[in-house]
């Protein structure tokens, strides 16, 4: 049985994947076979030595130390497009903030004094201070059309918008997903120059940091509305503050409230809701359960960040996964290793991404732990499995 430690409230829909006999889930389960997370910060936690791998319910990573996982053999999976649907609703939300003082309205509802009369009379009087314009007709521009990007393309599309896309890592399946009259851009100072809208879905990563900044709203037209349903980090907080101050910015929405941000004029803040539909958090637990028992039953990865999709159908006696460093030769040392223990290879499969590589060998013969110890003492290798 393989113990599954709860990091955070999971959706019950994990329950149907990681299920009695295999698993036993929980939020005490010592020394785990795995992690279960939404949210936590896992930068300072204690990984016990067994420990295979994360499942993290959600796209983003920030949360994970990545190279202390990996250097540990720990695989790290996440969601992508589990609540991609979720956000894009929640776009639609974020355009009308943007562009009518929705918000303002509805605090004088709220705040209404009956002593200037009746509201009925009242309303129609004061109504135009919160008028703003409708977004048909103007463009968008979308930064990151993955999974949630191209949805949000072609949605706006829909709305009677022009809308250019950027992208520089734009995969093939999701180029497929985007409308044909959505314009790629090679270039994102297109967007600043050219958008009346800018809505930003991309991951947090080195390059993506503080995209949005002073000289990236200087090239933007003035009035520009920013949508951010990334991470807050992708937009620079004193660049976003400056603009919406001095007007260059007309209305920043954003999914990631700050002490600061909640007390800047002309910002609309929800508390990270892009993924809290009921579908959404369904979607996600449902997908990471199944990345992880997959990988832990059968050895095959699908969406780990740091190691590349691998998927072979299960052969022979046994199974032998090996999580090592990409560096040249490594397959010329494992090999020695199977002709020596005389253990004969009926499939194998071996890909890399980045620093690091995944192989796996299906063998017609019993693996013993001579055998094991002899792949995990050759240098680059991480880290080895042997499922039956």
């Amino acid at each position: 049985m393989y113990r599954v430690k709860l990091l955070n409230n999971i959706s019950p829909a994990a329950r149907e994947i990681l299920k009695a006999p295999d698993y036993e889930l929980g939020e005490n389960e010592e020394k785990p076979d795995a992690l279960f997370v939404r949210a936590s910060d896992l930068h300072n936690y204690p990984f016990n030595d067994n420990l295979l791998c994360i499942g993290r319910a959600g796209i983003g990573v920030n949360t994970i130390p990545l190279e202390e996982c990996i250097s540990k053999g720990v695989v790290v999976f996440n969601t992508p497009g589990g609540n991609a649907n979720g956000v894009k609703e929640l776009f639609l939300f974020g355009m009308a903030m943007a562009s009518r003082d929705i918000m303002g309205g509805m605090q004088w509802v709220l705040n209404y004094d009956e002593s200037e009369g009746p509201v009925e009379q009242r309303m129609e009087k004061i109504k135009k201070q919160f008028v703003g314009p409708e977004f048909a007709g103007k463009t968008l521009g979308v930064i990151g059309a993955g999974n949630v990007g191209s949805r949000v393309a072609n949605v706006a599309l829909s709305c009677d918008m022009k809308v250019y896309a950027y992208d520089p890592y734009l995969s093939s399946d999701a180029a497929w997903t985007i409308d044909r009259h959505v314009f790629r851009v090679s270039d994102v100072h297109d967007l600043f120059k050219y958008c009346d809208y800018i809505t930003i879905h991309t991951p947090l990563t080195d390059e993506t940091r503080n995209m949005i900044n002073k000289e990236a709203i200087a090239e933007m037209k003035t009035g520009v509305r920013i949508i951010n349903y990334a991470r807050g980090e992708v937009v620079n907080e004193d660049a976003i503050v400056e603009g919406l101050e001095s007007g260059k910015v007309a209305r920043y929405v954003a999914d990631f409230p700050t002490k600061r941000l909640i007390h800047t004029k002309n910002t609309v803040l929800t508390p990270h809701l892009g993924g809290t539909t009921q579908e959404a958090e369904s979607n996600c637990a449902r997908m990471a359960a199944q990345e992880m028992d997959d990988y832990i039953r059968n050895g095959n990865i699908r969406n780990s960040v740091v190691l590349p999709n691998v998927h072979m159908d299960r052969s022979g006696a046994a199974r032998i996964c090996i999580i090592h460093k990409n560096l040249p030769g490594m397959l010329t040392q494992i090999m020695p290793v199977f002709s020596r223990d005389q253990i004969n290879i009926e499939n194998m499969t071996n890909k890399s991404q980045g620093s690091y590589a995944y192989s796996v060998f299906d063998v017609n013969s019993e693996v013993d732990e001579k055998a094991v110890q002899e792949l995990s003492d050759l240098d680059g290798v991480i880290r080895v499995r042997v499922l039956k």
